[in-house]
């Protein structure tokens, strides 16, 4: 009898530490998101080690970039052997997913430089590598818009082409700036890219689609290709990505205003780390350069 008098008291008691506890849970994940969304630190030593272009026999710049915020960012300009060479060639800038650093990106950059015949940049965001500051979107879109800049004051690199590529997060960082700097860009390539963050958490963390607000870091590239209107795409899509749903690539590719000069590439078999190691990944890479680049004069 003493437990049933004493049960709503206990209910109520049960509900508020239940409420008190989720209230705890969504305040850690606002102000602790940006640890969870760029784990820079993984895999160990990701935050000291970082691989050398010379490593895969790369002839290469190691570049220190101030951002106009302050922060000193790490990078490699990969360079073709003359400067004539340099002179001539496009030039791929090249934005990584979100865990490690560019040097776990080296030998897909070793393939573009020697497939493509191209000047590769690569950087690590802030927080990343030995690139100091921490990670967050704004910032990382200064990065990316200070890599840019670099080219275009660069005195060999000034009138290259440029064609922007980036791998899950990074997608989102291209596209971002390809909508900010889009006269800037000959072209860009995408592979599983998500419509935006919070348009992504429901797929990743079910119980957390009815408090996608609280996510500050937002990644909206549902509406930055929506800015871009000449710059020719290519969509590379993980048919079975376990990470990003494809269908959030496809809307990307339906959403480009472009038509006449967007290119979908699907890979049924590929998941989200390993689309580029699929059949025909860099074939389709090298026929949208040679279509879409190249021949453009």
């Amino acid at each position: 009898m003493l437990a049933l008098e004493y049960a709503p008291a206990i209910a109520k008691y049960s509900l508020a530490v239940v409420a008190a506890l989720g209230f705890c849970a969504l305040t850690a994940l606002y102000f602790f998101q940006c640890d969870l969304i760029y784990p820079s630190s993984y895999p160990e030593g990701s935050r000291d080690k970082v691989a050398s272009p010379e490593e895969y026999g790369l002839p290469f710049d190691n570049l220190r970039l101030r951002t106009p915020d302050g922060v000193r960012i790490h990078g490699f300009l990969i360079r073709r052997p003359t400067e004539d060479e340099m002179r001539k060639a496009p030039t791929v800038i090249y934005f990584h997913a979100n865990a490690g650093n560019m040097g776990h990106r080296l030998p897909i950059a070793k393939v573009l430089y020697d497939r493509l015949k191209a000047n590769v940049l690569m950087l690590s965001y802030r927080g990343y590598g030995i690139s100091e500051g921490q990670a967050n979107e704004k910032g990382m879109c200064v990065d990316a818009t200070t890599a840019l800049h670099f080219i275009r004051d660069h005195p060999l690199l000034a009138k290259s082409k440029v064609v922007v590529y980036g791998q899950s997060i990074g997608g989102a960082v291209a596209l971002d700036l390809v909508a900010r700097e889009e006269g800037q860009v000959a072209g860009l390539i995408v592979e599983n890219t998500f419509l935006s963050l919070r348009k992504l958490i429901p797929h990743i963390l079910p119980w957390m689609r009815y408090f996608t607000f609280c996510c500050h870091q937002v990644w909206d590239s549902d509406a930055a290709i929506r800015k871009i209107h000449h710059t020719p795409m290519l969509f590379l899509s993980g048919g079975q990505d376990d990470l990003v749903p494809p269908s959030h690539m496809r809307s990307l590719y339906e959403a480009a205003p472009n038509d006449d000069v967007k290119v979908w590439k699907e890979f049924p078999n590929g998941k989200h780390n390993d689309t580029c190691i699929q059949d025909g990944y860099f074939e389709a890479i090298e026929e949208f350069w040679t279509k879409h680049i190249v021949a453009q004069g």
